[in-house]
């Protein structure tokens, strides 16, 4: 599945959006944690791609090895129509390991580079958000520009704070509501 984006920070809202979508359609809830994660890695990668190449970008969302990266994840939760005697308990089923890649193909052929950004600035965080909240995170060349993706497993464990990202303790923005728009 793939979005084309044009050079305009407007898009990136219309990204998150199309994204969100995406996600309801391959099973992940909009208020699973896995979603909400999902739409801030959109974010950041498509702002990235706007603000630093300014030219138009692909927006990519994906569950490698599923064919063509549509279908959704599937578990069973035991045989149909089991002939087992009445009060054999079955072992629970295991949570289904989901991962899903986030890719933005831009024209720029510049390596992404993490910035060290102060207490003050407005922008400069995105790569660290990417690398604190993906489990894995990478770029590659393509074409005459490159591709940064990020991937997030369904079952992993939650990791360290953003605020942990740069250094900090507890974060600044602890007890505080944020919405996805």
């Amino acid at each position: 599945m793939q979005l084309e984006i044009r050079p305009d920070p407007t898009e990136v809202g219309r990204a998150r959006r199309w994204a969100r979508s995406r996600l309801a359609g391959l099973g992940i809830a909009a208020d699973e944690p896995l979603a909400e994660t999902l739409i801030l890695l959109v974010s950041e990668l498509v702002t990235n791609a706007v603000v630093h190449t300014g030219h138009a970008a692909v927006l990519r969302l994906s569950l490698p090895g599923t064919a063509a990266g549509t279908a959704g994840p599937t578990a069973t939760a035991g045989p149909a129509g089991s002939t087992e005697p009445a009060g054999t308990a079955q072992a629970p089923t295991a949570p289904v390991a989901v991962t899903v890649r986030v890719e933005v193909a831009d024209s720029s052929s510049r390596a992404p580079v993490p910035r060290c950004a102060g207490g003050d600035a407005t922008g400069g965080r995105g790569l660290a958000l990417v690398d604190c909240l993906a489990d894995r995170w990478g770029w590659s060349p393509e074409g005459a520009g490159k591709s940064i993706w990020c991937e997030l497993d369904r079952c992993s464990q939650p990791r360290q704070s953003a605020a942990m990202a740069y250094g900090g303790g507890l974060s600044a923005y602890e007890g505080l509501a944020f919405e996805a728009v």
